[in-house]
């Protein structure tokens, strides 16, 4: 069983409490092992206890990032021997992204007080209620609904960070987004032409709508046409969660083009699609291009930046379905094959 240091069981466990004291109890989503959705399961259990640094959080909504999905299911096992829990996950309670009020703080919170509605990165949002850092929290733009803003945290620092530092975009670059009708594609097509740049974005025929809805300039279905084998030459590619050979993506770029890889899958169950990320990185010093990855730091500086720019109306999250809680096992199944068109948002709801 994994560790539930933040989380005791609650009255349904069958454990026996301390009689003098009342617990707090919630209802989240749990699991015990990783596998697939069927592991997950809506339980009652006490509420988290925060730290100094911490708020507690009265979640509205939750997002689902696929980082969320490879804790569920424990692949790549390279993330089992980085500390997430060998057997089980250390944390019982999934889910990072969340929007919601502040109910409680910690002694050393400066920034948030109870009543405050936040958005940002927390520990297991799947919940409704959740611990999260000051220091990985925003206010929640006035103009955003809690769901909209349960979207935000993970697919919108990524994106920031894979466009800003680690692909060094710089106005009137081309930019090639390949997955740009996902959670991370949507974001960072919205953030490169934010930032001046001009933006063609790589979907399915059924996404081609969407992607020109988020500003892109130019849109290519990799159904019908290969972005490698056009004259068009990138000085950024970012490859979200792809599967193309460095060689074929190599073909694309400009000869002192960057290219950022964001995530990974297809690949083996040690290292999952982080294998073509690690070789990319071994190639780079010895080739014009630079390859490089990004991995989110979740941060408020960034947090606070996401947030100006869906102020000013330069950034705008896209919401494909919603969900109750007690549905997030159907939410999990949705987002696997990357049928999703942008995010997928958990509401603690009763509905259908």
């Amino acid at each position: 069983m994994a560790a539930t240091s933040r989380y005791a069981p609650g009255e349904n466990s069958g454990e026996t409490a301390a009689p003098a004291v009342r617990r707090q109890t919630m209802r989240a989503i749990v699991q015990a092992e990783y596998g697939s959705a069927d592991v997950l399961r809506v339980e009652e259990i006490d509420q988290p206890t925060i730290g100094d640094n911490e708020v507690l959080i009265r979640v509205h909504a939750a997002g689902l990032d696929r980082g969320t999905w490879h804790l569920m299911a424990g692949q790549a096992y390279l993330m089992r021997l980085m500390g997430f829990g060998f057997r089980g996950p250390k944390n019982p309670v999934p889910g990072l992204d969340v929007a919601g009020t502040v109910v409680a703080a910690g002694a050393d919170v400066s920034r948030f007080k109870v009543g405050d509605e936040v958005f940002g990165i927390s520990q297991g949002s799947f919940a409704e209620y959740a611990c999260a850092r000051e220091d990985k929290l925003s206010r929640k733009p006035e103009s955003l609904t809690f769901d909209q803003a349960a979207v935000v945290g993970v697919s919108g620092l990524t994106a920031l960070q894979a466009l800003r530092d680690a692909g060094r975009l710089e106005p009137g670059q081309h930019v090639l987004i390949v997955g740009a009708s996902g959670g991370v594609g949507t974001f960072a097509v919205q953030i490169a032409k934010a930032l001046g740049a001009v933006v063609s974005g790589v979907c399915s025929t059924a996404k081609i709508d969407l992607v020109r809805s988020v500003g892109a300039d130019h849109v290519i279905d990799y159904t019908q046409d290969d972005f490698a084998s056009g004259p068009e030459r990138y000085d950024l590619i970012l490859d979200i969660g792809g599967n193309s050979p460095l060689s074929r993506l190599r073909r694309a770029l400009t000869p002192s083009g960057t290219l950022v890889i964001v995530g990974g899958e297809n690949g083996g169950r040690w290292t999952g699609g982080m294998g073509r990320n690690l070789r990319a990185l071994a190639l780079s010093p010895l080739v014009r291009h630079r390859l490089t990855m990004v991995v989110a730091k979740h941060n408020q500086a960034d947090l606070e930046r996401l947030g100006q720019l869906i102020e000013a109306g330069e950034l705008t999250p896209i919401i494909d379905k919603t969900y109750p809680l007690h549905r997030a096992p159907d939410a999990m199944r949705h987002l696997e094959p990357g049928r999703a068109r942008g995010k997928l948002v958990i509401t603690m709801t009763d509905g259908d």
